[in-house]
């Protein structure tokens, strides 16, 4: 499955970790752009 995940903090990121970790396609967006 193809998912886009917003906001790469804390939970966002490991939310993002794990879905690409068991096979979905996973994109991160964030308004900062260091993360």
């Amino acid at each position: 499955m193809n998912l886009t995940v917003f906001g790469i903090g804390y939970v966002g990121l490991v939310q993002a970790a794990v879905l690409a970790e068991v096979g979905h396609e996973v994109v991160c967006v964030d308004i900062d752009e260091k993360k």
